[in-house]
C-alpha cells in the first residue's frame, strides 16, 4: 500500500511538468528545458541517469538532492521538485541560462569595480549559507556560479558537497576542479574544512579581476608549482605540519611575489581581502562570514545592484554549452 502510494505522488509530481527541449547532455546526465504547467514557470529539468551505476543511484545525486532540499537561500539554486521516471532521476530546478565563466569570458562585456564586488558578495552569501548549514561545496568555479535574468548569482551543482562537523572527519582529497583546488588537497589532505571552498573563492575573485583563470596547472604537480610561483613556497613555519601531508613533495623555494606586481589596478582591499582568502594555512585562512564583513565590501565604490550587472547576450547555442560544461566539468 506504501509503495502504491509512494508511485501515485511520484506520477503527479511529474505530470506537473513537460520537458520542452534538451539544451545540454553529459555522461551521466541530460538537462531539458522545460515548463511547470500550472503556472507556466520556465525550468530546468535535470535528469539522471541511473542505470550507469551499478549500485544503483549514484552518491553525488543523492548529495545534490540533500543539500538542495536543507538549503534555501537567494543566492543558492533552488530545487522545485524530484520526481523518477523508469530508471532515472528527475531534478526540477530553477532555470538559469547563464554562469560566471560566459560572463568572464565575453569580451564584449566591461567590468567595473563594482561588478565584481557584487558578483563576488554574492558568491560569499551562499557560501556562507552553505557553511553555516554544515555543508562544504567542494566544487565552487565560475561556470558552477550561475545567474538568474534578474542578475542574482547562485551557486549551483551540489554533486559534490559533504556534510561537515569537525577537522577530524576524513574525506577524499580528490575534489574541486583543479585550477581551484586548494593547496592541501593538491598535497593529498583527508582532513579539512571550510578553508577549501575559500581558496576557491580567491581564485574566482583573482579570475574575475585578470579576465583570465589565474592559476591553471595541467597536472596536480603542475598545479602546486603554478601556485608556488605565484604566491612563494610555502614554509613550515608559516604552515605547520605541511610536510606531514600524505602528499607531500619539496618544491623549489620561490620567492614571494606581491600581489601588487600582477593586480596594478586593484585597490589595496581588494588585494588584502584576496591575499586572505590564499592563506596557505587553512586554519589562518579566511571565513566566508569575515571575508563578507571585510572593509572591500564597505568601502566605496558600492556593489553594483544584481538587475544593473552586465550580462551577455544570450542564444540557444551557448546555453547548450554552458549546460554540458555543467554536466561534464572534467
Amino acid at each position: 500500500m506504501r509503495v502504491e502510494v509512494g508511485e501515485a505522488m511520484n506520477a503527479r509530481t511529474e505530470s506537473r511538468y513537460v520537458k520542452d527541449k534538451k539544451i545540454g547532455e553529459g555522461t551521466y546526465a541530460v538537462v531539458y528545458q522545460g515548463t511547470e504547467i500550472s503556472t507556466q514557470r520556465m525550468v530546468a529539468i535535470k535528469k539522471i541517469k541511473m542505470g550507469h551505476f551499478k549500485s544503483g543511484l549514484d552518491m553525488s545525486a543523492i548529495r545534490e538532492v540533500k543539500a538542495l532540499r536543507e538549503l534555501a537561500h537567494p543566492n543558492v539554486i533552488e530545487l522545485i521538485d524530484v520526481f523518477s521516471h523508469k530508471t532515472n532521476l528527475n531534478l526540477v530546478l530553477e532555470f538559469l541560462d547563464t554562469d560566471l565563466e560566459m560572463v568572464i569570458k565575453d569580451t564584449d562585456l566591461i567590468f567595473k569595480a563594482a561588478d565584481i564586488k557584487s558578483w563576488l558578495l554574492m558568491t560569499l552569501r551562499g557560501l556562507h549559507h552553505c557553511h553555516r548549514n554544515w555543508l562544504l561545496h567542494r566544487d565552487l568555479k565560475p561556470n558552477n556560479l550561475l545567474i538568474a535574468r534578474d542578475g542574482q548569482l547562485k551557486l549551483a551543482d551540489f554533486g559534490l558537497a559533504r556534510d561537515y562537523g569537525e577537522m577530524t572527519a576524513t574525506m577524499t582529497s580528490q575534489v574541486v576542479t583543479r585550477w581551484y583546488r586548494a593547496p592541501e588537497l593538491l598535497f593529498g589532505a583527508k582532513r579539512y574544512g571550510y578553508g577549501i571552498d575559500i581558496w576557491s573563492v580567491g581564485c574566482i575573485f583573482a579570475e574575475l579581476m585578470l579576465r583570465t583563470p589565474y592559476l591553471p596547472g595541467d597536472t596536480d604537480m603542475e598545479q602546486l608549482d603554478t601556485i608556488f610561483r605565484a604566491l612563494g613556497t610555502p614554509t613550515e613555519d608559516e604552515w605547520p605540519h605541511l610536510t606531514s601531508l600524505p602528499d607531500y613533495v619539496q618544491f623549489k623555494a620561490y620567492p614571494k611575489t606581491p600581489l601588487r606586481t600582477l593586480f596594478t589596478a586593484t585597490t589595496a582591499d581588494a588585494l588584502d581581502l584576496l591575499e586572505k582568502m590564499l592563506v596557505y594555512n587553512p586554519v589562518k585562512r579566511t571565513s566566508a562570514l569575515e571575508a563578507i564583513q571585510h572593509p572591500y565590501f564597505q568601502n566605496l565604490p558600492r556593489p553594483t545592484h544584481p538587475a544593473r550587472l552586465p550580462k551577455p547576450a544570450m542564444n540557444i547555442n551557448e546555453g547548450s554549452v554552458a549546460a554540458k560544461r555543467r554536466l561534464d566539468p572534467g
